[in-house]
């Protein structure tokens, strides 16, 4: 699906999501929570693993970087990953599961460098997925995997064998990393999450919540400053070539699938108050028109004054999203966002 179809059936999946019923001005905390796990959490944990599991598997009959089936199924599992990068809780943070499967940005290009040593040296350590996580994060996950499918040197680098050989183990990793989510997901954390203890790992209904709640605003705080901040630099030195994933074309993509799960994240935490829910339904559309309006896959048009400044009204309705979470949806969950990964020492 091209660019400007993909952005346009996203933004009408936006324009689709439930409209709340009365029963929910009356639903309890346990409720919502529930919710969230049931209609947000566990089908996107289960996709990405399905989807990275089905990577593995085309990699090692399509290992060629530029064979459409291996292209195909990457990007399947990117796009699943995407849908849950902002819940940077629980199973994804074990083992620096996230990291592994998503190291950007990568601001020294360590990405690179190790990927073209390990090529130009064939090292033993390329053969096995469970080796393969001792080297640098940075040359693990999607982002290393991008490089090795769509990066005009790396495709390249080693020899086809070795290279064949580092796309099956990168994806291997891959699939072990989101089926190990999907696991624990599925056994301790969802009772964790779901039912508070004195012991466990929430103690309370308002702790869960407020879990959520950041995953929802964090998510948001990532694709405004860094999803568009890092291209749009400064107005006298724009930065296009720091979009994400723009080697494969990906960038605005990125932005639309987050956007997405984000809006279905708020529609579930806000359905207890129809006009806020409604609100933020809106401001989501908005920003979605916008995104799609811009027909720019990798935000190329930083470059250009006029460009720029209509990624920057994408990037300010985020803001405006973001502040209508904070100023209206924490006080209605009774929580606030607290600190976040994205906030620095």
């Amino acid at each position: 699906m091209t660019q400007p179809l993909f952005l346009a059936a996203l933004l009408g999946a936006s324009l689709a999501l439930t409209a709340p019923s009365a029963l929910w001005a009356q639903a309890t905390p346990a409720e919502k929570i529930e919710d969230v796990l049931s209609g947000h959490i566990l089908p996107r944990v289960e996709a990405l693993a399905n989807a990275g599991t089905a990577l593995a598997q085309t990699a090692e009959a399509h290992c060629a970087p530029e064979d459409p089936a291996l292209r195909r199924a990457y990007g399947t599992a990117f796009d699943a990953w995407i849908a849950v990068s902002h819940l940077r809780f629980g199973p994804s943070e074990t083992d620096q599961r996230a990291f592994a499967l998503a190291f950007w940005p990568d601001p020294r290009g360590t990405g690179p460098r190790t990927l073209a040593g390990l090529l130009a040296e064939a090292d033993p350590i390329l053969q096995s997925a469970e080796d393969y996580a001792q080297v640098s994060i940075a040359a693990r996950g999607f982002y290393a995997l991008e490089l090795l499918l769509y990066d005009p040197a790396l495709m390249t680098a080693g020899t086809p064998e070795v290279h064949c050989q580092l796309v099956q183990t990168i994806s291997a990793d891959i699939a072990q990393n989101t089926g190990a989510m999907a696991e624990d997901w599925r056994g301790p954390y969802a009772a964790a999450f779901s039912e508070p203890s004195a012991e466990g790992i929430y103690r309370s209904e308002t702790e869960i919540l407020q879990e959520g709640f950041k995953a929802l605003s964090t998510g948001l705080q990532f694709t405004s400053e860094t999803r568009l901040g890092r291209p749009l630099g400064t107005f006298e030195r724009p930065r296009p070539t720091r979009a994400e994933a723009r080697r494969s074309g990906r960038s605005a993509q990125h932005v639309a699938l987050s956007l997405q799960a984000l809006a279905d994240l708020a529609d579930r935490l806000s359905r207890s108050d129809p006009a806020l829910n409604a609100d933020l339904a809106a401001h989501f559309e908005r920003s979605l028109a916008r995104l799609a309006a811009l027909e720019d896959p990798v935000f190329a048009g930083v470059a250009d004054p006029s460009g720029r400044f209509r990624v920057e009204a994408l990037q300010y309705s985020i803001e405006e999203i973001r502040a209508l979470v904070s100023g209206s949806l924490g006080p209605t969950l009774g929580v606030a966002a607290g600190f976040n990964a994205l906030d620095g020492d």
